[in-house]
């Protein structure tokens, strides 16, 4: 039930900021809307200045003399704004050969459409913005800098590419970076689909190695790349399962992980990695208890559910807090720093669709449907209001990507006539729009359906 409440109310809410950016660019262009609808199909309910408010359809004849009729209607998938002149399945060939009426959308130049159109998007960016801005404002900033490397698995980038314990990356592309998060930023976003230069040192000397671009792609994770654990000297937090390998083996918590099978461990990912790797072979583990050395034989069991081998411990490490920094934001700081994650968003955003066609990522994995946003929604929402906030920024920033392109019956499709009708200097035929408007319906509804099919049996 709470995934049906926090679906209705993100819906709700993306479509009424999405639809009020055309509503009021259509007013502040004087165009005439019709009706303001949250929702598809049959209208439920609605109001308006001259009739107030009222249950079911209007009647076909109904004369609001101008003014808008805001209305509920029964499917909460969506919603539009209806401007009076713009193409809709209602218009005909009388209307075509009609006189355009100075409040009619199809009177207004292409920079008035344009902007009408652009409205919508414009709010959800503006959505985005406003609410990063605040979570910037509000939370601290957290800066993790960059350390030398203290473990490195075998599979990682990083290990392919010669790096050895110790060395410590210092710049990209001849970017110097300190942070982590200038590290990630660098290779993901300013850097993207580009061979990348990474200057390091080592044992105090510089160093610098060249990594193509197709060895990147293939790490979606940085810390696949240049792998980062400040939980160092591994120790045991807990054993919850008293029958786990390690509740057999009489391993206790606290007890200080020095090394399996001869390997010193230094990170709690090494040892993660470690055990993951052993494909369920006994190992020995040597552990520092109090002020005793204690050597124990385990074997790791496969979790049914990940697939990994475990030895049913909780693990956890000493952490450098000297490598951690916050501080405040500042108003405007917030501001930039709200301005760069939209920036991020949408270059991961494009670059997602780019795996997706080049089948790199499967479709499933990288879009959902209702029953999908629902279920995040919610999870979002029992993080707290933070996280479901955060969530609904995504999501309008997402849809307003998507509404962006070039789609008939989406904006960028309406883009797309309003461009061409400007270059040839006379409007499409209402046939030929309204067919490629039909097509691109049927599409629309298809792509929908299969989200939804993908969303209820891919779960």
């Amino acid at each position: 039930m709470a995934e049906v409440i926090y679906f209705i109310i993100t819906i709700a809410l993306l479509v009424f900021v999405h639809e009020f950016g055309h509503f009021i660019a259509a007013k502040m262009t004087g165009m005439r809307t019709e009706a303001f609808s949250i929702g598809f199909g049959r209208r439920v309910l609605g109001w308006s200045k001259p009739r107030g408010f009222s249950f079911g359809a209007l009647p076909e004849d109904v004369d609001l003399g101008g003014y808008t009729d805001y209305r509920l209607c029964w499917l909460p998938l969506g919603g539009y704004v209806k401007i009076s002149g713009m193409v809709d399945e209602n218009l005909d060939a009388e209307f075509e050969k009609s006189e355009p009426k100075p409040y009619e959308f199809r009177s207004k130049s292409a920079p008035a459409k344009i902007f009408v159109i652009l409205g919508g998007i414009i709010m959800n960016v503006l959505l985005a913005l406003v609410i990063f801005w605040v979570m910037f404002i509000s939370s601290e900033k957290q800066s993790v800098e960059i350390r030398a490397m203290k473990y490195i698995p075998t599979t990682s980038l990083a290990a392919g590419q010669g790096f050895k314990i110790g060395d410590s990356v210092v710049a990209v592309n001849n970017t110097k970076v300190k942070f982590l998060n200038e590290l990630q930023e660098q290779i993901v976003v300013h850097n993207a689909g580009k061979d990348i230069k990474i200057d390091f040192t080592r044992e105090g000397k510089p160093h610098s190695v060249t990594i193509p671009k197709d060895s990147i792609a293939k790490y979606e994770k940085i810390g696949a790349f240049f792998p980062f654990d400040d939980r160092t000297q591994p120790f045991i937090e807990a054993i919850p399962d008293p029958n786990s390998p390690a509740g057999k083996a009489k391993l206790h918590p606290k007890d200080k992980i020095l090394s399996i099978n001869g390997e010193q461990m230094a990170t709690v990912s090494n040892v993660i990695d470690v055990i993951s790797s052993t494909e369920g072979k006994p190992v020995d583990m040597t552990v520092l208890r109090g002020a005793d050395t204690i050597s124990v034989a385990l074997q790791p069991k496969k979790d049914e559910a990940s697939g990994k081998f475990l030895i049913g411990v909780q693990l956890n490490g000493t952490v450098d807090t000297t490598a951690y920094h916050s501080e405040e934001y500042g108003f405007f700081e917030a501001g930039s720093k709200s301005v760069e994650q939209i920036g991020s968003v949408t270059v991961l955003t494009f670059r997602m669709l780019g795996k997706v066609i080049s089948g790199d990522i499967a479709f499933g994995k990288a879009f959902g449907g209702p029953v999908k946003i629902a279920q995040i929604a919610a999870d979002s929402a029992d993080k707290g209001a933070t996280g479901f906030f955060f969530f609904i920024a995504m999501l309008s920033l997402s849809l307003a990507i998507f509404n962006f392109f070039p789609i008939p019956v989406l904006d960028g499709g309406h883009l797309v006539f309003i461009i061409i009708e400007a270059i040839i200097k006379r409007e499409i035929p209402l046939k030929v729009k309204m067919g490629i408007m039909n097509t691109g319906m049927a599409l629309l509804i298809g792509l929908m359906v299969f989200v939804l099919y993908n969303d209820i049996f891919g779960m």
